[in-house]
């Protein structure tokens, strides 16, 4: 019987913290999901541990090998494999409530409408403590409402409609790149869905030292094709002028990390970018030094 629900898990060199999610799996109230997990290179025996548990049969279970290409990379081989009406992204470091499948797709069934594009809950730590802050009282709301209007800080559990997500598909995906932006397809999915509201936690998170969480400067500066793709949707969509502008500024710091000198070139917003140029170089300079400031702690064992 096909399943309601895809759980997506993109891992490299995670074989501890891989088995504490596979246990939350295991203890689900709602057996009414598969697991797909996408092994990006590991190098620590993570798919011997994997084939002992598709031998132990306690749930339904896909592995995948690719060599390493970054998160995003993953989830588009993890797409061509996701045929549940829902899917969503559990991290290697990260887990689920026993009762989080159940929960989701009785909400789901409870509250979707015809343009619904998935659930947005929320993640927490292991103390109990919600990851930012808690959604608005409100039914629903696209993505872009969420972090431009309300505000609304700190990581969410998406859940997606499988169908809704693929519509938007391909990503602008870049070989020489592994740590891609990957919410580009946000504010396309925004323009004709939204997401239902749920402040119900969803995931158990808990950052690694070298998890995507950290690294933040270097990701924007080594990755600048991605995130230049990612501010041109939000120049032409932003919900206002503040965040076509806020959105420039990044736009012209990435070109500069690309080399791309020439900004107006395929870009949206041009009167913005003419604005956002001197500001736009200021980031550029004040990423550069953070960078620079944080590989000089870590060789002094300041920051780990």
């Amino acid at each position: 019987m096909k399943k309601s629900i895809t759980v997506f898990t993109p891992t490299y060199n995670r074989k501890k913290t891989l088995s504490r999610l596979y246990d939350s799996l295991c203890s689900q109230t709602s057996r009414d999901f598969k697991w797909i997990i996408i092994d990006d290179g590991s190098s620590d025996n993570t798919a011997d541990l994997v084939q002992k548990w598709k031998a132990d049969n306690k749930i339904e279970l896909e592995y995948h090998y690719q060599k390493n290409k970054g998160k995003l990379a993953a989830q588009i081989l993890a797409l061509d494999y996701i045929d549940t009406e829902l899917f969503t992204c559990i991290d290697s470091d990260d887990y689920m409530p026993v009762d989080a499948v159940e929960k989701i797709i009785k909400f789901w069934k409870d509250h979707k409408k015809n343009n619904s594009a998935g659930i947005i809950g929320l993640d927490a730590y292991e103390d109990g403590k919600v990851a930012g802050e808690k959604l608005p009282d409100i039914r629903e709301s696209t993505y872009s409402e969420l972090i431009d209007h309300y505000k609304i800080t700190g990581d969410k559990k998406y859940i997606f409609d499988t169908k809704v997500y693929k519509k938007f598909l391909p990503y602008p995906y870049f070989e020489d790149e592994t740590f891609h932006e990957v919410s580009w397809i946000f504010t396309l999915i925004d323009q004709e869905h939204k997401f239902l509201i749920s402040n119900e936690v969803y995931c158990i998170i808990e950052y690694q030292q070298d998890g995507l969480s950290n690294g933040l400067y270097k990701r924007y500066k080594n990755s600048p094709k991605s995130f230049m793709e990612y501010r041109k949707v939000k120049m032409q969509y932003g919900i206002n002028n503040k965040v076509k502008f806020k959105n420039a500024i990044h736009y012209v710091s990435s070109c500069l990390f690309a080399g791309k000198w020439n900004f107006f070139k395929n870009a949206p917003a041009k009167s913005f970018i003419v604005a956002a140029i001197p500001f736009g170089i200021l980031l550029n300079t004040y990423i550069k030094y953070k960078i620079k400031q944080n590989t000089d702690r870590i060789k002094q064992g300041k920051l780990n």
